[in-house]
């Protein structure tokens, strides 16, 4: 039997996500992403935007496909799992290398396609939808089945390929939340009717493997947001919240909250129009009868300039700018780059998590010492990660029994705790790998 693994990306990083899986003479890539680390510190925005595979290689901003280049004729397929940018977001760069069609859920394709008509990119790969729960086949000998799971973004999938050698289950994100706030509940009874059939090998998420827990629910988010929102006096503030653009199901909630508040609702910035545009064009969500949304600066500034500071109070601000990014929307504000200026008490929420790299950290510290300045209220970590915890990963293991397990997405001390998490449960063909190596599967 021949199975070969190249680890393009995302291995000993969170980012560049990309791996090249090789069945005899046939490539499936899964996921083809930005590390956005290095992308934000090349842009200083998160937004895709025209620039060169090569500019981009050479920031380490996307993987350095040259790694695969002899695998570059046998490739029938790019899956992407889901899409946040890191799995998604060098497909307008890197695609074109490749004479395969591109197969993900409805609202990655959307996505996808929202971001090249927006930078008027053009691709030769097609887009070909396929539902959760449901299979593909590539060829005689490969079959792709999308298994529906839970993550911070809307129809996240984890890819089972299936081989005359067992299935390959490629794992990159997720967490098993029963509760959750948009979408179906993850499919733990098909993980486990794989696990019965044979897995041969597992490739696998280890951004909280040392996080000794269970990773709680969207729906506790949901409760933190209402103590803040509903919980503190904010009449005559008002109240700006920032959170990852993709998070459909924590927009969904925010706007419920607003609606309870009696506010007007306004979405402010490029990557929340993108995301909501996807949403409502494959009907999974029906936002924009309930907020205003603007997306590009000189409409953002315009709408801005008609809040009155007598009606500031009316309003609910959705806007980027989580991470600090210095072009987004909550950063000019914050800077005094735009008419609309905060006031003493303002509620100033961030509905997430600070992503732990250098220049996210930095860029967050800058955002808060400006918004101190302001004497505005801040709220931070009104949060729960899309990602499994160490608890999550050992029912993983347990549901699909795999023979093989590889960590992914993850710096070195998470995949090492994977490692550790598997080895503790009797797992003895573990592989720690760094980006660009090759691994030979073998029953």
């Amino acid at each position: 039997m021949t199975v070969e693994i190249c680890t393009v990306g995302g291995y000993g990083e969170i980012g560049r996500n990309m791996t090249a899986i090789k069945v005899d003479d046939e490539v499936i890539i899964c996921d083809m992403g930005i590390h956005l680390e290095n992308y934000i510190r090349f842009t200083e925005d998160e937004d895709i935007s025209k620039f060169t595979k090569e500019e981009l290689i050479a920031e380490n901003a996307v993987p350095d496909i040259s790694v695969i280049k002899g695998w570059k004729n046998m490739v029938k397929a790019v899956i992407p799992t889901h899409a946040h940018l890191d799995h998604i977001g060098a497909i307008p760069f890197l695609s074109d290398e490749f004479r395969a069609p591109i197969l993900c859920t409805p609202f990655s394709a959307a996505v996808v396609k929202a971001i090249l008509k927006d930078e008027k990119i053009r691709i030769k790969n097609r887009i070909i939808e396929v539902n959760p729960n449901s299979r593909y086949t590539i060829s005689d000998n490969i079959t792709i089945e999308f298994i529906n799971i839970t993550h911070s973004t809307p129809q996240t999938v984890m890819v089972a390929i299936h081989t005359k050698y067992g299935a390959i289950i490629y794992a990159n994100d997720f967490k098993f939340d029963m509760s959750p706030v948009l979408g179906q509940k993850a499919n733990i009874e098909r993980l486990k009717e794989l696990g019965k059939e044979g897995v041969l090998c597992l490739i696998v998420d280890s951004t909280y493997a040392y996080d000794a827990r269970k990773m709680p629910s969207e729906s506790v988010a949901k409760q933190m947001l209402k103590d803040v929102m509903l919980g503190t006096d904010a009449k005559g503030k008002a109240i700006l919240i920032t959170t990852f653009s993709s998070h459909l199901a924590r927009l969904k909630t925010i706007i419920e909250l607003g609606k309870k508040l009696k506010r007007k609702i306004i979405f402010l910035g490029r990557s929340l129009s993108k995301y909501v545009n996807a949403g409502e064009d494959i009907g999974i969500i029906k936002f924009k009868k309930d907020i205003e949304l603007v997306g590009y600066g000189n409409k953002i500034e315009k709408r801005l300039n008609k809040i009155e500071d007598k009606d500031r109070g009316k309003y609910l601000i959705v806007l980027t700018g989580h991470q600090g990014e210095p072009k987004a929307v909550l950063s000019k504000i914050a800077a005094g780059k735009m008419n609309f200026k905060l006031k003493p008490e303002d509620h100033v929420i961030f509905s997430c998590a600070t992503i732990p790299t250098e220049t996210n950290i930095e860029n967050r510290k800058k955002l808060e010492e400006m918004l101190k300045q302001s004497k505005v209220r801040i709220f931070k970590d009104i949060h729960v990660s899309g990602h499994a915890a160490r608890e999550d990963l050992r029912d993983l293991f347990n549901f699909t029994r795999p023979e093989h397990i590889i960590p992914a997405h993850g710096e070195k001390f998470m995949t090492e705790a994977l490692k550790d998490l598997a080895e503790e449960m009797g797992f003895s063909k573990v592989h720690l790998v760094d980006d660009g190596e090759f691994l030979t599967i073998q029953k």
